[in-house]
């Protein structure tokens, strides 16, 4: 359990976020079987990066910060499932960037047959993007970024790198994931498509609008006030009630 001190800045997220300790995405392992085997029976190949190519894509993302803390943004489910054990979360906000649902996802929360769509983080002038900022301490980067990198890094649809945040304790550098345009996964389709893509994807992990749903709760608690994540939510119910 995170000692409530981290909370110290963040008081509303205390008891909101789930025990990292009993996050299912804490030990991957079981995730990457299951996901092995559905990509085996759709016959894809070398649908991910091997646990060699994304350790090492760790390693490269990290060079030259041995020995210190470790900041993470957090923008989507980052925010109320980290699975990572941290010492202080914060308000963070990135400026150049928007959160957006651009990702294809037919895994976790979608499926072959009705695909969803993953939060990323998109560099976008003139933009900016609320959330959270969470620090690891140096003792725990090497084994807290592995866990990570498991979670975020299966297919390496991210970009991951060091950007400068604003906090209301001063700015700091963190580690995100940005979304990779030029990856297959990549998908800038239209606010309707999105809406309709969320309104009905579900995979093993659960509904895509539960993702959302949970994504615009959260945000609400932090007092941030996402207008583009409102009016998604609100046309992906829109999409359900239509065909209810």
């Amino acid at each position: 359990m995170t000692d409530s001190h981290a909370f110290r800045h963040v008081p509303m997220l205390h008891g909101k976020i789930q025990d990292p300790e009993t996050s299912r995405f804490r030990d991957m392992h079981d995730r990457y079987a299951e996901l092995d085997r559905a990509a085996a029976e759709q016959g894809r190949e070398n649908w991910r990066l091997s646990h060699e190519a994304r350790e090492a894509t760790r390693v490269d993302a990290l060079a030259g910060r041995e020995g210190r803390d470790v900041w993470v943004f957090g923008y989507g489910s980052l925010i109320w499932d980290p699975a990572v054990r941290f010492d202080e979360v914060r308000r963070a906000v990135a400026s150049g960037f928007r959160r957006r649902f651009c990702m294809h996802l037919e895994g976790g929360r979608g499926s072959p047959e009705r695909p969803g769509l993953m939060a990323s983080l998109d560099r976008t002038e003139g933009r900016i993007c609320d959330g959270v900022a969470l620090r690891i301490p140096a003792a725990r980067v090497t084994e807290e970024t592995r866990i990570m990198w498991m979670r975020e890094m299966i297919t390496g649809a991210y970009v991951p790198a060091f950007i400068p945040l604003s906090t209301p304790q001063g700015d700091i550098e963190a580690l995100a994931f940005l979304v990779k345009h030029g990856d297959e996964r990549y998908c800038d389709c239209s606010d309707a498509e999105a809406a309709r893509r969320i309104a009905f994807a579900e995979g093993t992990l659960g509904t895509n609008l539960e993702y959302l749903a949970q994504l615009v709760r959260h945000l609400d608690m932090l007092g941030i006030h996402d207008a583009e994540m409102t009016d998604l939510h609100a046309a992906v119910m829109s999409v359900r009630q239509a065909q209810a």
